[in-house]
């Protein structure tokens, strides 16, 4: 079997193209498609527990605790602790930070515009729904055992 042959192969491809094309645009503005994609999904208003941040971003502790500490030194968000529950610590944006999130969502929204410009209706709702329904799969505890 070829590697063009298989699922993998084409979403691997695609992903390293989009990523290249946000790192990019982010680097014109001394950032990274990661650091990007933090603010993106850290509320403007109410902030984000930290604890929260990376399974909604699908990055592991690691990683995610290295990039906050970036973003941090950048003075794009500060960490507050929780008023209620003093373990939490609450990841909020800076004013910089949502300055740095609207561009980032610029980029998201300019990428989307483009890309759907060239594809149909049809073919975007093809899309998506192929790419919910394989979410959906892997889901799966164990996508390789028989039911």
């Amino acid at each position: 079997m070829k590697p063009e042959e298989t699922l993998d192969f084409h979403i691997r491809w695609l992903w390293h193209r989009i990523a290249r094309i946000y790192n990019n645009e982010a680097a014109k503005f001394n950032s990274t498609m990661s650091m990007g994609y933090a603010l993106l999904n850290i509320d403007a208003v109410n902030g984000i527990p930290s604890t929260s941040l990376g399974p909604k971003m699908g990055m592991e502790s690691t990683s995610l605790t290295r990039m906050l500490t970036t973003l941090e030194q950048k003075g794009f968000i500060k960490k507050e602790q929780d008023a209620t529950d003093k373990r939490k610590v609450i990841l909020k944006l800076t004013p910089e930070g949502i300055e740095m999130r609207n561009k980032a969502k610029d980029v998201v929204l300019r990428f989307n515009q483009v890309v759907q410009s060239k594809l149909t209706k049809t073919e975007m709702q093809t899309l998506i729904k192929v790419s919910t329904k394989l979410n959906d799969i892997l889901d799966q505890d164990n996508i390789f055992e028989t039911p």
